[in-house]
């Protein structure tokens, strides 16, 4: 079914894989029904080859039981239900082993084109089709337009294979006047298995060059716009601003959490206005001192401002602070700056009474 024209734009982007898995989940694949057709007919057409002495036999073994059995039989309506549902019964015994093939035909041509399909969706009722401007709109479609081609040129070559075989065929069927019935029998079997095998050549090729069409077709069909690459990409990603939003709302709370550990700290190491790190240690559980809080500019002013109203300590060191800063949130202090916060440690230890 042909779809609306796009409004954003010519279709020029290759399709990404969630379109691909959407046309999927809709029906909406590469399918040719030729080559459906094509793998039908011919390897119908062998199996009955093979298969048709057999039918034969059993046909003619029923319809001579059943000529036997005239004289004996009863115009009741029970005989003639029960002669009925013997004929039926008989001939599905012959006939199943075809319909099997034409079923096992049936999946695997289309399961060789897209693979393994399960969906509800193309039966799901769609009320838009019964709008008789859109069918009118359907009806005198490209696609429409096209598909008629196609079928009138499949059946005129069909019959220019069937027409040009006769002809070619018609005096040697000339002398067929002066042979038995079963030589005729055998020239027209053989006359009509020529046919259906060029049919059958001309069905192969015919579905060969539908099958990349209609390839084609599809991959045309699915390529995006600009406009409905951006709005997937919001689909699958998210708003742009929204997830700004949400960012910022983590950048929130995760100052908050820094903010609640620095009257846990040890000290605070300031640059001295511009930047504010705080550190702590526990010897019994850490092996090296860790960073609690840092920031810069507002954050370092607000980071100073909840170690006054705690009691950590500010000690001025801008050297150290630098260093500081560039490391990780509750990063350990690295091994060349030990001595350097050790000092600074010690120091304020000193001062509150404390022992290393």
């Amino acid at each position: 079914m042909a779809e609306e024209a796009p409004t954003g734009g010519e279709r020029t982007e290759d399709p990404s894989a969630k379109r691909r898995e959407d046309f999927r989940q809709k029906g909406q694949v590469a399918q040719s029904k030729e080559v459906q057709t094509a793998a039908l007919f011919s390897l119908a057409l062998l199996f009955w080859l093979f298969y048709m002495p057999q039918f034969w036999n059993g046909l003619i073994n029923l319809v001579t039981s059943i000529w036997q059995s005239t004289w004996e039989f009863q115009g009741t309506p029970s005989a003639i239900m029960g002669l009925s549902i013997h004929v039926t019964k008989e001939m599905a015994i012959l006939l199943v082993p075809l319909f099997i093939l034409v079923m096992i035909i049936g999946f695997f041509s289309s399961f060789f084109q897209f693979g393994w399909l399960l969906t509800t969706k193309p039966l799901m009722p769609d009320f838009t089709k019964l709008d008789p401007f859109t069918g009118i709109g359907r009806l005198f479609s490209k696609r429409s337009l096209i598909e008629s081609i196609k079928s009138i040129a499949k059946v005129t070559l069909i019959g220019w294979i069937a027409f040009s075989t006769v002809m070619a065929k018609f005096n040697e069927a000339l002398i067929l006047v002066d042979t038995d019935t079963n030589a005729t029998m055998l020239f027209l079997a053989r006359t009509a298995a020529l046919i259906l095998a060029k049919i059958c050549a001309l069905l192969i090729l015919l579905a060969f060059i539908d099958f990349l069409y209609v390839r084609w077709e599809m991959e045309e069909k699915l390529k995006m716009t600009k406009q409905e690459q951006k709005e997937e990409f919001k689909e699958s990603e998210g708003d742009p601003h929204i997830k700004a939003q949400i960012r910022a709302l983590q950048q929130q709370m995760a100052k908050k959490r820094m903010m609640a550990e620095v009257p846990k700290a040890d000290a605070v190491i300031t640059n001295p206005t511009h930047l504010a790190v705080a550190i702590k240690y526990d010897s019994t559980t850490m092996v090296a001192p860790i960073i609690v809080a840092k920031g810069a500019d507002f954050v370092a002013m607000r980071i100073r401002e909840i170690a006054r109203e705690n009691n950590i300590p500010l000690v001025e060191n801008p050297p150290v602070a630098r260093l500081l800063h560039k490391l990780d949130l509750g990063a350990a202090i690295p091994e060349e700056m030990f001595k350097a916060v050790a000092e600074i440690l010690a120091h304020i230890y000193s001062l509150k009474g404390k022992h290393n």
